[in-house]
């Protein structure tokens, strides 16, 4: 897999991706990718620049199968109480809900976020 390009690591805002904020090491060319698997969030290019991440990086909550807590969440409904529970996902949904858009927590939401923002 490849790493981010300089492209995306320059156009990231100050907000941070789960994966930078867990420090799982689980992106392209992470310390942990090669042991463990390169997490299907940081290569989730369909939700890059929801809530300002790259790729599924602020999405990761609807991304089934993501590898949070070192094992595969699974599908939305089954990983849903979980990801509530998420620090992470909380930070997200605080520093979005004040946002024109606000925070979502659905697929179809970010979706549509990201047709009105011109980002898809």
């Amino acid at each position: 897999m490849a790493t981010l390009t300089e492209k995306q690591k320059s156009t990231a805002t100050a907000k941070l991706n789960c994966w930078e904020f867990k420090k799982c090491g689980r992106q392209p060319g992470g310390h942990k990718e090669k042991e463990l698997g390169t997490c299907p969030v940081t290569v989730h290019g369909a939700l890059d620049g929801a809530h300002e991440g790259i790729k599924g990086g602020r999405a990761c909550l609807v991304i089934a199968g993501s590898l949070c807590g070192g094992k595969i969440q699974g599908t939305y409904a089954q990983k849903l109480l979980n990801c509530w529970r998420c620090e992470f996902m909380n930070l997200v949904k605080k520093e979005e809900e004040p946002q024109e858009f606000g925070f979502s927590a659905t697929r179809l939401g970010i979706e549509k976020t990201l047709e009105k923002t011109g980002r898809k």
